[in-house]
């Protein structure tokens, strides 16, 4: 029994979006018989070289269930228990993940204040010192988004510097790519052009905002910055026991172009989007879109009517004078007839 109105989208989240078609044929097609458990089967190992394929020969592919553990358990591997992370403080490490990564991964964060979510080598020094300071948690791991929780992107060569610094200091970085494919397809730039190339060491892959139904993949770029991943993933509850559903979705993904296409439908629709509310009065939007996510300022009755039709979240109640911020989210199956839809109920309850 069907429970919900397929024809109905949102702009509340990418993870709301179901399954992409060729990633539900690609399962249809892993099922039936038998194959071996716990990774060793033959669809986990062929996803190794497709990931080596856009990462690199070094590359190592552990797939898991969802991106909190592929945060967690990148970071516990790159982090001695008396070591730290250095991160935006808009970070979703820092925000948005429970407290997972001190509770689970016994993880110092040492968050940093930026103007758009992005670090840079002279932000990462108001964390990164005390080394050798046995009264401080020793700065190990710098952690970056992109794209970033602010919508924001860092091109390869701020990548670069923010890596170069880091390991200068003596420190690996972390990279969670819960939308880099979002990232590659607005700055088209090749998946390694922002990780291998640039330097990160240890990479947090998404797949499920960018249509799969569910899993993440830890990207092992630099294998000295992480030790002890497969035997963290198996204690962290990570390992599935029928991975080859979980690694044959990432073959649909990567194994050709589904990644680019979808994550340019995504970011399309929220240019088509921005660009639709820009000159309506009473909206004001926040930051240029940059990859599939629009912040707009609007007041918060209109907000909460609006919600009733589509839902979004608030991303800032505290903006004053009963204005709000909020965050409309595009996704790979957003298309302009949402995106008009949308528009066109945003200048209803505006009139209202």
């Amino acid at each position: 029994m069907r429970r919900h109105e397929p024809e109905i989208k949102t702009f509340a989240s990418d993870n709301y979006a179901g399954v992409h078609p060729e990633v539900l044929e690609a399962i249809a097609l892993a099922n039936g018989g038998h194959q071996v458990s716990y990774g060793d089967d033959a669809y986990t190992g062929a996803l190794q070289g497709i990931f080596r394929r856009h990462f690199g020969d070094q590359a190592e592919a552990l797939p898991v269930f969802n991106g909190t553990a592929a945060n967690v358990l990148s970071l516990r591997s790159m982090c001695a228990p008396w070591e730290a992370v250095v991160c935006p403080d808009t970070a979703h490490i820092n925000t948005d993940e429970g407290g997972a990564p001190e509770i689970t991964g016994s993880l110092k964060l040492l968050p940093v204040a930026t103007p758009d979510g992005k670090l840079t080598p002279d932000l990462i020094d108001q964390q990164a010192w005390g080394f050798g300071d046995v009264h401080r948690a020793q700065p190990r791991v710098v952690s970056i988004s992109n794209a970033t929780e602010l919508g924001t992107l860092y091109t390869p060569a701020e990548i670069k510097a923010v890596c170069d610094h880091a390991h200068e200091l003596g420190m690996f970085v972390h990279l969670d790519g819960s939308r880099i494919t979002n990232a590659a397809a607005a700055l088209d730039v090749p998946l390694r052009a922002m990780t291998t190339d640039a330097g990160v060491d240890v990479l947090s892959f998404g797949g499920t905002k960018i249509g799969l139904m569910l899993g993440e993949v830890v990207v092992v770029l630099n294998p000295a910055a992480a030790k002890g991943l497969p035997y963290l993933r198996k204690t962290g509850m990570q390992l599935a026991s029928k991975m080859r559903f979980v690694s044959v979705q990432f073959e649909a993904l990567l194994g050709g172009d589904l990644w680019l296409r979808n994550a340019r439908q995504a970011n399309g629709m929220a240019r088509r989007l921005a660009a639709a509310v820009r000159d309506i009065p009473g909206v004001r939007v926040a930051r240029e879109v940059e990859a599939n996510a629009v912040f707009a300022i609007l007041p918060g009755d209109v907000a909460d009517r609006l919600r009733k039709r589509f839902r979004f979240y608030n991303w800032n109640d505290r903006i004053g004078g009963g204005e709000v911020e909020v965050r409309w989210m595009c996704a790979f199956d957003t298309t302009e007839a949402d995106v008009d839809a949308f528009v066109t109920a945003l200048t209803q309850e505006l009139q209202a």
